[in-house]
């Protein structure tokens, strides 16, 4: 019998240490920037044991921006775009990987692998597209080869295939780390993540894992960092200083709740494919708010973001002794989270930094969890959602 090659003797050396050192890549739909988590790893499943070495933001060019908005959530594009950015993307990536790594003096020899969640480009579950027999489906460019090459790690990508074929809708895969590092029995706890789209993981006191739900809300910042762009010329609103100039029209906000998406049962997923800036102007049209100041228009989308979120949990979740750990750039709104307090009396709202996550390194820290699951783990059956394992591996030769 012949033996493994080189490249998976080392893999299953990797996956066999006690101790694994891992990056976490996340870039949003914000397109900010890229979120990058250094972390260490013993054990996998309930019994994972996690620290976070060290993390960082770089953030986006606005050329970068760009290149990436001519080909992000939108149904028709140049193919020739899509094909350039998924090679640059991963090899811009590494880069940034090696300028962090430098940074924190770390070795890229000392770092086990990478796992990648790549840029989504498109999100297309069949709630969105409603093509008779074609799937659910969701596109994120930067290859995993690329990275791995210009690195010389291991990296592992493409996360979301795995959970659409298995029969998911590709996210928010918030919930296999959500539950492997925020459950906890006796305790009610709802891990709320306001980034782009915003989505929730319940968990439960009584631990039972049929009982955990997981799912996109509706829209957290990208609406309002949609209109910040248009109308004011800068990427979000910070402090929320714009929301708090402006007022709520009412008859807007009826308007943006009046979509079909809120009515449908969970878990669900969305993207930036429907909130959008035609969703906006569609609602506008409809409640005869063209005319509303740019300052009030900002306050309204930031109500609709904190009241889509309150009117989810106070319908599908127990609220009785709820503690409420939120991340992402949301949690950073004062505007949202003040507004969320209001709807939600009683209940307890904290950031994940409470429970040893950092909030805004939450999603990168789930690749890398996701990553060293792909190595070690075992599918876990949690509520509705798919056992499995995801991710491609990419060797570095």
């Amino acid at each position: 019998m012949s033996a493994l090659n080189k490249n998976l003797q080392k893999l299953v050396s990797i996956a066999q240490k006690d101790e694994k050192l891992a990056i976490g890549l996340m870039s949003g739909t914000s397109l900010d920037g890229l979120d990058i988590a250094l972390c260490k790893f013993k054990g996998n499943g309930l019994q994972t044991q996690f620290s976070l070495v060290n993390f960082t933001t770089i953030p986006y060019n606005e050329a970068f921006k760009k290149e990436v908005q001519q080909v992000f959530a939108k149904k028709e594009v140049s193919l020739e775009k899509v094909c350039l950015l998924n090679a640059y993307i991963g090899t811009f990536h590494a880069d940034l990987i090696l300028q962090a790594l430098a940074e924190w003096k770390i070795s890229p020899g000392d770092v086990d692998f990478i796992a990648s969640h790549g840029q989504t480009i498109y999100h297309a579950p069949k709630r969105l597209h409603q093509l008779k027999n074609w799937p659910n489906a969701t596109l994120q460019i930067g290859d995993g080869d690329h990275i791995a090459v210009k690195t010389g790690i291991l990296t592992i990508s493409d996360f979301r295939q795995k959970h659409i074929a298995a029969g998911g809708e590709g996210a928010p895969l918030a919930l296999y780390g959500d539950v492997l590092l925020g459950g906890k029995t006796g305790e009610n706890r709802l891990l709320l993540n306001i980034g782009g789209i915003a989505n929730l993981t319940w968990l439960p006191g009584d631990g039972n894992y049929a009982h955990v739900l997981c799912t996109d809300i509706g829209p957290g910042n990208t609406l309002i960092d949609a209109a910040c762009r248009k109308y004011f010329n800068i990427p979000y609103d910070e402090d929320s200083k714009i929301a708090f100039s402006g007022k709520v029209n009412e008859s807007l906000l009826a308007a943006l709740f009046a979509h079909p998406f809120f009515d449908e049962p969970a878990p669900k997923t969305t993207g930036p494919e429907l909130f959008g800036l035609e969703f906006i102007s569609n609602a506008q049209k409809k409640s005869g708010a063209l005319n509303v100041s740019n300052e009030d228009l900002i306050c309204t989308l930031s109500a609709f973001t904190a009241k889509s979120i309150a009117g989810f949990i106070q319908k599908n979740i127990d609220t009785h002794n709820l503690q409420v750990f939120a991340s992402g750039g949301g949690a950073r709104n004062i505007y949202i989270i003040n507004y969320l307090k209001s709807l939600l009396p009683g209940t307890v709202i904290k950031k994940t930094d409470e429970l040893g996550i950092n909030p805004d390194a939450k999603e990168a820290i789930l690749f890398a969890l996701l990553g060293n699951e792909a190595l070690c783990g075992e599918p876990i059956t949690i509520g509705q959602n798919p056992a499995v394992l995801m991710g491609k591996f990419s060797f570095p030769v």
